[in-house]
């Protein structure tokens, strides 16, 4: 039968427990730590990571995160390694390697062949003392006093020690690279953080024979006409070149009862005068913050001399995947 508090308390005392584990880390950043930095900063090749079992878990997610934030670094089995990948390290390369005891069998064995190729190895380890630790160039200590596991066999507060203080690694790299939101954008193309932070708005609007204009003095009759074929809920009005105004779908409802004859009377009764406008070259993040900011459904485009180029809506931020 469930017992609600017993599984309180456990989950808690994992949480607890894994807590303390990654807050005593923070005593470790020392000159160990600046030095596997510096040996990562200075390493011409690719940062290779490698661990078994569950430590090869964390090293998997490790390689995907420092090769993110700026770090050329990818995933070498370490068994498959023993078996003809070992030729996928080159001698520029840097080996970070994770194991709780720092004796499993398999990364030992990759020792010799990383040594003939004059590898540097940085080891991140529970057990200071243990083979891959000694024979590192740099050894990174993410010993716990106890695993969060009830029976103290499953891997659980080391590795959220072995995950935390890579991230850690990741980051401090980050920062000394100068690495940029734009420089991590350029390597997620595909993700909506790429695309909030790499999509112009003058990627997405509507230019041309697609962006609805008319003159102020035209009819009301005119702008619906002109906002049905563009169906952006919007037309912008001009006068001698120059922008005086936007008509919307809100602006015919708000005007419904005292528009009169939409056949005679003219769309400057009825525009909004000085619009919001955005300009081309601004991400297209910025105008979700604009229309969401100011709760309005479309926005115009203008250049940086303030000439109109274009409009967009929010259906079109949606489409675009950047909302």
């Amino acid at each position: 039968m469930v017992d609600p508090q017993r599984i309180h308390r456990a989950a808690t005392e994992v949480l607890e427990t894994e807590a303390r584990a990654i807050l005593a880390l923070a005593d470790r950043i020392d000159d160990h730590f600046i030095a596997a930095c510096r040996h990562i900063l200075d390493c011409s090749g690719h940062l290779i990571v490698t661990g078994m079992g569950k430590s090869g878990h964390i090293a998997h997610k490790l390689a995907a995160t420092l090769a993110s934030t700026g770090t050329p670094a990818f995933f070498v089995h370490p068994a498959e390694a023993s078996h003809g990948d070992l030729g996928m390290i080159r001698n520029d390369d840097l080996v970070l390697a994770l194991s709780n005891s720092g004796e499993t069998e398999e990364l030992l064995r990759l020792l010799p062949g990383l040594k003939r190729l004059g590898v540097k190895l940085v080891a991140m380890t529970g057990n200071p003392a243990s083979t891959l630790a000694r024979y590192a160039d740099v050894h990174l200590d993410t010993s716990v006093d106890r695993e969060a596991c009830p029976l103290g066999l499953a891997p659980t507060a080391s590795t959220s020690a072995q995950l935390a203080l890579g991230d850690a690694l990741a980051i401090a790299l980050l920062d000394a690279r100068g690495f940029t939101a734009e420089d991590f954008a350029r390597s997620h193309p595909a993700g909506t953080l790429g695309r909030r932070l790499l999509l112009k708005i003058s990627d997405i609007m509507h230019s041309g024979d697609d962006l609805p204009t008319i003159g102020s003095s035209a009819t009301i009759a005119d702008a619906i006409v002109q906002m049905t074929r563009s169906r952006l809920g919007m037309c912008a009005v001009i006068d001698d070149n120059e922008l005086v105004g936007i008509v919307t779908d809100g602006d015919l409802r708000r005007h419904l009862d005292d528009m009169g004859d939409i056949r005679s009377n003219t769309v400057a009764s009825i525009m909004s005068p000085n619009p919001r406008t955005i300009a081309a070259d601004e991400l297209a993040a910025a105008a979700v913050e604009l229309m969401q900011s100011h709760r309005i459904q479309g926005v115009l485009v203008t250049d940086r001399n303030g000439r109109l180029v274009g409009a967009l809506n929010f259906q079109d931020l949606l489409q675009a995947g950047v909302v």
